[in-house]
């Protein structure tokens, strides 16, 4: 993730981005062993998705991310939830390795695709035990317009703003698995968990401002007149408000050395 990126996002991220199935914890709980020990690294942790969940199942989680104002409402989110087990560090993968020490378990969501892959993996080689891995999750999250109403959203933004895009960092085009693959980390299981996303004219709007693309500063004045113009696309596209997102979370679990116990991969 690059630092100034989300700025001015994190309230909206912490409300309104969607966090993970029950059923992903569970497995990736099960598959490292999590028993309560070790210490977990969460990069590019948003405002807490993934490490406030899984701080029950370690001793320490040090959550990293370059915008300050994440950490900040991550660890609101952290409070509020009763974990005291995180330490919210402000930085990004270029800051690896620093003083962070070693690690059971480092965790990507949906933000391995702003890193320099191959460089952090390197790092991260030397920052995680032998028995233990990565895991790096990623899902659509209303980037690919599969359904009526997403289109009709992308409608309306283009009406706003024209064709705009989202970048990432870097210009590879080869898949997460790919790049593992020549990894330290080539020891892979995949994992997909699909299931359906209920949205809201409300969580959609503020969802769309919780991205990297500074879509409230875009539209300045005329953000409330988009507002509207996304409900009533969205009520006219679907009348009864049954806004579902088809969603498949697709789930890398990576290891230096074979797993010794557990399921193989599956998709």
């Amino acid at each position: 993730m690059s630092e100034g990126l989300f700025a001015g996002t994190a309230a909206f991220y912490a409300r309104f981005r969607p966090g993970y199935p029950r059923v992903f914890f569970d497995d990736v709980v099960w598959r490292f062993q999590l028993d309560g020990s070790g210490r977990l690294l969460d990069l590019g942790c948003g405002t807490g998705q993934l490490s406030v969940p899984f701080a029950e199942h370690v001793a320490e989680v040090v959550a990293m991310d370059p915008e300050p104002e994440m950490l900040a409402e991550a660890a609101r989110q952290a409070s509020a939830a009763g974990v005291s087990n995180v330490a919210w560090v402000p930085g990004s993968s270029v800051d690896l390795p620093g003083s962070l020490g070693r690690f059971r378990l480092v965790t990507m969501g949906r933000s391995f695709h702003w890193m320099d892959r191959r460089q952090v993996l390197a790092v991260l080689a030397d920052m995680v035990e032998e028995e233990g891995g990565l895991v790096i999750a990623n899902d659509s999250c209303l980037a690919r317009p599969v359904t009526g109403w997403q289109q009709a959203i992308e409608v309306v933004q283009r009406r706003f703003l024209g064709q705009v895009t989202q970048g990432v960092r870097g210009a590879s085009t080869e898949s997460h698995e790919e790049v593992l693959a020549r990894s330290p980390f080539r020891h892979v299981a995949r994992v997909v968990h699909e299931f359906e996303r209920s949205w809201t004219p409300e969580r959609i709007i503020g969802y769309l401002y919780s991205t990297s693309l500074p879509l409230r500063q875009l539209l300045g004045d005329r953000r409330s007149a988009f507002e509207r113009e996304v409900t009533d696309a969205l009520l006219a596209a679907d009348p009864v408000g049954r806004l579902l997102e088809p969603v498949k979370l697709e789930v890398l679990m990576a290891r230096k050395n074979p797993a010794e116990q557990g399921p193989g991969g599956r998709s």
